[in-house]
């Protein structure tokens, strides 16, 4: 490009910028009102997927579950261990767990 057509070219991107400048607030508010539906914009009902430390805390129970599937299975393990371990997943998810309800993992 010659020295006349790139003179041209940042005038005209020197033209243009603060109409630009003045879109990018009016977007900015436009964003911001439709982000925040609610008091505190924390709306997540159109999210596909859960949050991600819900996913992580689901995993971690299901391994932990698959565990004591295999302590409830196993005849050599004595029963008192199984409970206090049922008992102490129970207070890690918040409802009673048994060697039955461990199948819901």
């Amino acid at each position: 490009m010659n020295r006349g057509g790139f003179s041209a070219l940042c005038l005209l991107c020197a033209l243009a910028l603060p109409a630009v400048a003045q879109e990018a607030p009016a977007r900015a508010a436009a964003s911001r009102a439709a982000a925040a539906p609610g008091k505190d914009g924390r709306d997540t009902t159109g999210y596909p997927f859960p949050a991600r430390a819900d996913t992580v805390a689901a995993a971690q129970n299901m391994a932990h579950a698959m565990a004591l599937r295999d302590y409830c299975a196993d005849a050599r393990v004595p029963a008192e261990f199984v409970r206090e371990r049922l008992a102490r997943f129970s207070r890690m998810t918040g409802r009673e767990e048994t060697c039955r309800s461990l199948l819901d993992y």
